[in-house]
């Protein structure tokens, strides 16, 4: 699907078993996400998703051990021939809950975290900050205990400290799980703005492809530590193995099928409730 030359993350037979693990979590998987797309990384649960993004970031095998064959390059960099520190300037990772990575007194200090890791000077440290309070729309809160604020708000700041390190990959694992649909709209809102306007590299492990799928350019669909899928999304979410896979088609696309078992054909594959809309809106002009 993309061109080798602008490969961001590229796998060759990646397979990969936990230490005691009587069977690998990822099977020879060979992607190739290229610099700047918005990838949905989706599956049945249990399917390999968050292992597959900790090879990404050398989380695997560096912190986790066991037995990683075949090859991850990020970056330009083989991931086993780099430590977690190096990796990180590339590959940033926001957890699926965030208080699993928001610790300090203040939103601010969470954000400087870990530039101060990074030896940053002070100047471009308080700039990178504000400016990563800036893109997330978390400005007002810079003082705010970080456990004193909304799910919401805290899933902002947990993107706000992976943004201050200006990573080429941003890494979220079900970032919305914890969230309602409107405030995990406001997420992805959040997200497609860092891809769009910022060309950031959007790597999003999600279930809610209702609301996500408008989104993104390109699906990886995963089944028992395998690639199933792997293309454009209408495509993708269109085909008869995904369904039976049971992945959450979004609802649009499941229309768009029953509506052309019943001979009511659309120009195209939607993806969302308002391009479905304005689908058959054109279908009604034409009768």
């Amino acid at each position: 699907m993309a061109n080798e030359t602008l490969a961001v993350i590229k796998t060759s037979d990646l397979t990969y078993t936990y230490p005691g693990a009587a069977k690998a979590s990822v099977k020879d998987v060979s992607i190739t996400i290229e610099s700047g797309e918005f990838v949905i990384l989706t599956g049945p649960s249990g399917c390999g998703k968050t292992t597959l993004c900790r090879c990404f970031n050398g989380l695997i095998p560096i912190f986790y051990g066991g037995k990683l064959e075949g090859e991850v390059v990020v970056a330009g960099r083989k991931v086993v021939d780099n430590s977690i520190y190096e990796l990180a300037q590339h590959v940033g990772l926001v957890f699926q809950n965030p208080e699993n990575q928001l610790f300090a007194l203040s939103v601010e200090k969470d954000v400087a975290f870990g530039l101060e890791n990074l030896a940053v000077s002070r100047d471009e440290m308080r700039k990178r900050v504000d400016w990563a309070l800036q893109m997330t729309g978390i400005e007002e809160l810079s003082e705010r205990p970080p456990h004193e604020l909304s799910g919401g708000q805290q899933q902002r700041v947990a993107i706000a400290c992976v943004l201050a390190m200006q990573p080429e990959v941003m890494i979220l694992d079900e970032p919305t799980s914890f969230l309602d649909p409107v405030g995990a709209q406001k997420i992805f809102e959040v997200i497609n703005e860092l891809n769009k306007k910022l060309g950031v590299t959007i790597i999003l492990v999600e279930h809610r492809l209702d609301l996500a799928s408008k989104y993104a350019n390109h699906v990886i669909v995963m089944d028992e530590g395998k690639v199933v899928l792997d293309g454009e999304p209408r495509g993708v979410f269109n085909s008869e193995k995904a369904r039976l896979i049971g992945v959450g088609v979004p609802k649009a696309t499941r229309l768009y099928q029953i509506l052309g078992e019943s001979g009511i054909h659309l120009d195209r594959v939607p993806v969302t409730s308002e391009e479905a809309a304005s689908l058959l809106r054109e279908v009604f002009k034409r009768d």
